[in-house]
């Protein structure tokens, strides 16, 4: 009878010891999933302002470069690299290099893809679907200028990733293809003038897209100044965050 009690006794703790492992390890399972939940919410889209023209945009294992130029390290993560056109200051094949690893793709104007011997041509109008990212080509153009004209079919961008619409303008002034863009959650806009709109045009086309937020580009290099992107801010129509070269906005 003492040996029954014993043995009693011993699967009765085999059992409460099992119970609490399976305990332990159920709570380490929910743990688990409360900071995988947690990292997805607040894990969003982030924007990177490199420089006059130039964006890094990343969600998740995504990462995007548009017209990387004068870039100071040799990141090479690009998934993809857009090229909104071929001058100098937007087509640098140097830094899509630096910033290219073996499986990076490129979408480019189709002069860029002449000029390159690779990747994908755009055009306004066309979509380009990869895993995760779908690129709508947006006609970029001076209307009453020569620097870009209309009959080169370059373009600006909307970049649809992680459920928002990314509107990247290219070099180019307010033409009646932009006033027409809807649901764009942050429009990407040159605001330095000469080549491109300069504030005031860009401050009305945020009027017409009506986007959540505005970040200017085109300014600090080449032509235009900050106080040209503070009068964008000020005017805009939208939020606005005026980028420093290499800062960050998220959402």
């Amino acid at each position: 009878m003492r040996n029954l009690r014993v043995s009693v006794l011993i699967v009765m703790l085999g059992l409460t010891v099992c119970g609490c492992k399976k305990e332990e390890e159920g709570a380490e399972m929910t743990k688990t999933t409360e900071e995988k939940m947690r990292k997805e919410t607040v894990m969003g889209i982030a924007i990177q302002w490199l420089g006059h023209a130039s964006f890094r945009i990343c969600y998740e294992d995504t990462v995007i470069y548009i017209d990387p130029w004068k870039l100071k390290e040799s990141a090479g993560d690009a998934t993809l690299v857009l090229v909104s056109h071929s001058h100098y200051d937007h087509y640098s094949q140097e830094d899509i290099a630096k910033v290219s690893g073996p499986d990076t793709k490129l979408i480019a104007s189709a002069d860029v893809i002449a000029k390159a011997k690779a990747g994908e041509a755009i055009m306004p109008g066309l979509i380009v679907e990869l895993e995760g990212v779908r690129v709508i080509g947006v006609a970029a153009y001076n209307p009453d200028k020569q620097f870009h004209p209309k009959g080169n079919n370059w373009a600006g961008f909307i970049i649809e990733i992680g459920s928002k619409r990314i509107y990247y303008a290219g070099d180019t002034d307010l033409t009646e293809e932009m006033k027409a863009l809807k649901d764009i959650d942050v429009a990407l806009l040159p605001v330095g003038g000469t080549y491109t709109m300069n504030a005031k045009e860009a401050a009305e086309a945020t009027e017409h897209i009506k986007p959540k937020l505005a970040v200017p580009y085109h300014w600090g290099d080449i032509v235009g100044g900050q106080s040209d992107a503070e009068q964008f801010a000020k005017s805009a129509a939208c939020e606005v965050k005026v980028l420093e070269a290499g800062e960050s906005v998220s959402f």
